[in-house]
């Protein structure tokens, strides 16, 4: 495994820094405090090529990047863009919507939906979570029943993530309850279709940029060219699914740690009190190298468990392990980053109780941690 960056690599993070920098960070506390999606900042990702990144040129207009590359870049989005919600939201559909599409989608599904949601004029949302199947999700009660020409619809699903102002949706549904599991099937649900609404936006503690909200199915046809993989083959999607979203959908976060760690050790050593910076007390630096450690953990997990999928090798135990401890970090080390600036850090005027409001959510969504550890340990041959 190489640990050193190509030149191009470097040169790709510098752009995406310089561009998240320029275009998408001023505007992102009141964006918070409003709880309003920056719809022109996705477009303007789009226009720049992130949502693209790992996407085929036939549908992102440019050469797609390799999974470690790209993930390179998204760090780098998520190191120099305020706004976690919006970057939370792109990480969301980049690898639990466009990459199922990619994997499993038929060729008219790719060329329909994928160049649109590169170019970030569709957004697209995973729709499996209902509010009786949330770990236990093969016990959800959406159900598509054959039709003449496709399927009907009928569920709601819960906590999705940008389901208020999703143009599709991938929507996992029951087609054979006799077969429990094996029984799930896969959809790409247009929004404006009769039969689908859209909720409203959900009010949350965090990421409060990416709106999240129900997805209710009342009869909604679904025509059978809509159908992502052959019936049944919901189980498949959802692992693969899963995988790749427990390595990637952190990555952005793994970039706002590092830039918390920077302003943190930058205010420990301007602030002063009893005549010296307060970095100088043991007690803080100790909290500063307990940061460092983090991010450095995480990190290396994060970039071995995507080197794994890339080489096309099983990274169920890595992924479970990346989630689990990458999310917990962002946590410890947003309470250490407030507890090292104090009152200033607890104030919305820095921008730092934001991003502990925002890591919350990281021990729950993409499977909770409990969830994880069990995955950790069954992939370790304990249960």
């Amino acid at each position: 495994m190489e640990f050193g960056w190509s030149t191009d690599q470097k040169e790709l993070r510098a752009a995406v820094i310089e561009f998240a920098q320029n275009e998408l960070s001023a505007g992102s506390r009141d964006d918070d405090s409003t709880g309003s999606f920056p719809r022109d900042k996705w477009e303007k990702c789009g226009a720049f090529g992130i949502q693209g990144l790992h996407m085929p040129e036939q549908y992102s207009g440019s050469p797609a990047r390799d999974l470690v590359t790209s993930l390179y870049a998204m760090d780098a989005l998520g190191y120099a863009c305020a706004d976690n919600g919006l970057t939370f939201a792109l990480n969301a559909q980049m690898w639990t919507v466009q990459l199922p599409i990619l994997l499993f989608g038929s060729e008219y599904q790719k060329e329909r939906f994928l160049p649109a949601m590169c170019r970030g004029e569709f957004i697209g949302a995973h729709a499996v979570t209902e509010e009786h199947a949330g770990s236990d999700v093969y016990s959800m009660h959406t159900r598509a029943v054959r039709c003449d020409g496709g399927y009907r619809l009928t569920g709601r699903k819960c906590y999705v993530t940008c389901a208020p102002i999703a143009n599709l949706a991938l929507v996992f549904a029951i087609t054979d309850p006799e077969k429990g599991k094996w029984g799930l099937s896969v959809f790409i649900v247009e929004t404006n279709s009769d039969g689908c609404e859209r909720g409203p936006v959900v009010e949350k503690m965090g990421l409060r940029t990416a709106p999240f909200g129900d997805l209710i199915l009342t009869d909604c046809f679904v025509p059978e060219s809509n159908r992502l993989g052959p019936e049944g083959a919901g189980l498949t999607v959802s692992s693969n699914a899963l995988e790749y979203e427990r390595c990637c959908i952190l990555v952005s976060q793994l970039g706002a740690m590092e830039r918390q760690l920077e302003q943190s050790i930058e205010y420990a050593k301007t602030r002063e009190q009893f005549g010296r910076p307060i970095g100088k007390f043991q007690a803080v630096s100790h909290r500063l190298v307990d940061m460092k450690l983090r991010l450095e953990t995480s990190r290396l997990l994060l970039y071995q468990a995507a080197w794994r999928k890339q080489q096309g090798e099983n990274a169920s135990l890595d992924s479970a392990l990346v989630k689990l401890h990458l999310s917990e970090s962002f946590v410890a080390s947003g309470l250490d980053s407030i507890r090292t600036m104090g009152g200033l850090g607890y104030t919305s005027v820095a921008e730092i109780e934001r991003s502990l409001r925002d890591a919350i959510g990281g021990v729950l969504y993409a499977g909770t941690n409990d969830i994880q550890r069990n995955n950790a340990a069954r992939a370790m041959g304990i249960r």
